[in-house]
């Protein structure tokens, strides 16, 4: 259980700080806002998918949030990360800008398996 801790917050630490506090931090910067742009999206977005990025990592990172709500931001975080490697691929094509969202998705899932093994280890005691 010790091991599955450690990666739990390895993971979800590594996801608050790459979803949460870069883009709090970032989100205003020209290369940010030209990153959305050259997508296709409007300006509006940036600050759009700034707040729910930064409350998506609040939610994940703080352990009294209840447990629906942390399922909730798992899977908004799941769509973040797809939306970003289809919008990515659509517009750049088979490219390493690909291998960002995909290693998001693998620490995500790091993350989301672990704490459901955390939390299915509470009940059983």
């Amino acid at each position: 259980m010790k091991t599955t801790k450690i990666i739990f917050w390895v993971s979800t630490a590594i996801i608050f700080l790459g979803e949460g506090v870069v883009p709090a931090l970032t989100s205003n910067s020209e290369m940010s806002i030209q990153g959305i742009v050259g997508l296709g999206y409007p300006v509006y977005f940036v600050a759009l998918l700034t707040v729910f990025k930064v409350l998506g990592a609040i939610v994940l990172i703080v352990p009294q949030i209840p447990n629906r709500v942390k399922e909730w931001a798992y899977a908004g975080f799941m769509i973040d990360f797809i939306s970003a490697f289809v919008s990515i691929w659509v517009v750049a094509g088979f490219n390493a800008g690909l291998a960002l969202p995909l290693i998001a998705m693998v620490v995500l899932i790091l993350s989301y398996v672990s704490y459901s093994k955390i939390q299915a280890s509470k009940q059983i005691y």
